[in-house]
């Protein structure tokens, strides 16, 4: 082979895996850019634009703004949607009308239902229309308040209605690692804090204190093996809680007790010797009467 046919070669090899991670296959983890409307009132309902969330009033503090990983292909999208993505390159802006039985299916009257003022009342709400509400574990919109009753559609907002939206797929990551940060993202909302290790097809996810007592994330590990068995085929997903004993404090020494200061016992002072009172010196000895020895 000459070093022209090798380069031609490599560069074919090159095209090729070019076109694989170009090209959107089902299971795919793609982050996306969208705005999305209701086609016949021009309601705009989301966006991953905080600008334009801002300039429709839809904006939510909660919300973090920017390209959103999107699984496309496994029924996470509506249909219309999930079905165009797969043919869509990545860098280049679309913008597709989707009929109501590829978006959020057709509007079921068996839906909506009334029920007591009375029903609100015991929860303390008050009944307004638009107001979303959850009843017996559902949770529907207020279309109506008369006397004594509410009436509360169950349907999706969209259902019945064609959208349209503008996208554009960013990026398509590759690397096991980033995939699996996307779908922690995706079904609990963070990745932060998580130690991710794989071996071929087996994955070890150390979890941060953060999400041991969360309820949410009791109910979002089962999604994350759907995902990571969707998107990268993996066959053993396994969580690691790890508790570690605190150290114990070392108590501070207690001060030594200070010995109190030793007083020396005053020495007794000597008796000073009579003294003679006419002249007011000392007797000596031999001078001393008794009554002057026994003073």
């Amino acid at each position: 082979m000459t070093e022209k046919e090798g380069a031609e070669k490599h560069h074919v090899k090159d095209d090729k895996k070019h076109d694989s991670d170009s090209k959107i296959s089902p299971g795919d983890i793609v982050l996306a850019e969208f705005d999305a409307w209701i086609h016949d009132t021009g309601e705009l309902f989301d966006t991953t634009s905080e600008t334009v969330a801002r300039e429709n009033k839809i904006y939510n503090e909660k919300m973090v703004y920017g390209a959103q990983p999107l699984m496309v292909g496994k029924s996470r999208l509506f249909p219309g949607l999930d079905e165009h993505m797969l043919t869509a390159d990545i860098g280049k802006e679309y913008e597709i009308t989707i009929p109501p039985e590829n978006a959020a299916g057709p509007r079921d009257a068996k839906l909506v239902e009334l029920h007591p003022v009375r029903e609100f009342l015991k929860q303390e709400i008050e009944p307004q229309v638009g107001l979303e509400v959850t009843v017996r574990n559902r949770t529907g919109t207020i279309t109506a308040v008369t006397a004594g009753r509410v009436r509360v559609d169950f349907n999706n907002r969209l259902a019945g209605r064609t959208l349209r939206y503008k996208y554009k797929i960013t990026e398509k990551p590759t690397k096991p690692k980033e995939v699996v940060e996307l779908v922690l993202k995706m079904s609990y909302g963070t990745a932060e804090g998580f130690d991710i290790e794989h071996h071929g097809k087996d994955y070890k996810l150390k979890l941060p204190d953060a999400c041991k007592y969360d309820q949410k994330w009791i109910l979002s590990k089962y999604r994350v093996v759907t995902d990571l068995r969707d998107a990268l085929d993996a066959g053993t997903v396994a969580f690691i809680e790890e508790y570690t004993k605190p150290e114990k404090k070392e108590e501070p020494k207690a001060e030594e007790k200070k010995e109190a200061p030793t007083v020396e016992p005053k020495a007794k002072e000597k008796k000073a010797a009579p003294k003679d009172d006419a002249k007011g010196e000392e007797k000596a000895p031999e001078e001393l009467t008794e009554a002057d020895r026994t003073e």
